[in-house]
């Protein structure tokens, strides 16, 4: 069985110690393990074939989703599936589906005006960050009315949220199927590039973190929670993480996937309009 990893490029371009050994588990079961970084690639879109029998992504960028939109179209079998990782990378999409789902996060908005954000900022700091963003890229704060003319306008699809005042430290939760496990680290613009230290999963915690995954139809993925006075709040959910900090985990990520690729797990993106009814005007 061909297996095709499209990643996306690492900083320092060095390869993921999980992916690597995770790649050297499959291939001694039996599975041919290739790879590629969209990027790097020389592609005709209209001479893509579906050609491996199952596609995992591990890559946000623009160019690998629309690849993978082009594999799906065709029939391939991607882990997670492509329209769960396009739903949730999408974060406006994903905030609604978290909502619908009942789960803990910030109130948000979106509007092409930033002028408008002056009556919410009477109530509430606020955190603006493209819809499709990752890693922290192109997030502002915003307390004051005053720093609104620091947003530079622009075409692109912003989400705004309520900003929460956190410990300080960055609570990462990372899935594989059921198994749930928690990193915490201390907050720094550059946290994603440390591994962290593995932390307790309580009960709401894993609730929480498989209620995401349902409703976003995502196996392997994570999620980054702030933790407010009143309880946990995700402020963001990816689809397959790098999972650092996690001890053991690469296993465990090579048999998710191997039942996946043999079709003893499976997922699927729910209808919204099935988990709750309209909620009125805007």
């Amino acid at each position: 069985m061909r297996l095709f990893f499209m990643l996306v490029r690492r900083v320092p371009p060095v390869p993921s110690p999980v992916l690597v050994e995770a790649f050297e588990l499959l291939s001694r079961r039996g599975f041919r393990v290739e790879s590629g970084i969209a990027e790097e690639l020389l592609v005709r879109p209209d001479r893509l074939p579906a050609e491996h029998d199952l596609y995992v992504l591990k890559s946000h960028t623009e160019l690998s989703l629309s690849l993978a939109a082009v594999l799906d179209t065709q029939g391939a079998r991607m882990l997670n599936p492509y329209r769960c990782c396009a739903a949730t990378q999408d974060k406006i999409v994903a905030a609604r589906r978290l909502h619908a789902a009942g789960v803990s996060a910030p109130r948000s908005w979106v509007t092409g005006d930033f002028s408008l954000l002056r009556s919410l900022l009477d109530e509430t700091p606020l955190i603006v960050k493209p819809h499709r963003g990752h890693r922290g890229a192109g997030i502002t704060v915003v307390r004051k009315t005053s720093e609104l003319a620091s947003l530079t306008p622009t075409d692109a699809p912003m989400l705004v949220q309520e900003y929460v005042e956190g410990s300080g430290e960055d609570l990462k939760v990372y899935v594989v199927g059921e198994q749930v496990f928690a990193v915490r680290k201390p907050f720094s613009e550059s946290s994603f590039t440390v591994a962290g230290k593995p932390a307790a999963v309580t009960s709401e915690l894993r609730e929480t973190a498989l209620a995401c995954g349902r409703v976003l139809g995502l196996g392997l993925y994570g999620l980054d929670l702030v933790e407010s006075r009143d309880r946990p709040l995700v402020v963001d959910v990816n689809y397959f993480p790098g999972y650092k900090g996690v001890p053991g985990v690469a296993p465990l990520i090579a048999d998710y996937i191997e039942d996946y690729a043999n079709g003893s797990e499976c997922l699927s993106l729910p209808e919204l309009d099935a988990l709750v009814q309209p909620v009125g005007p805007l």
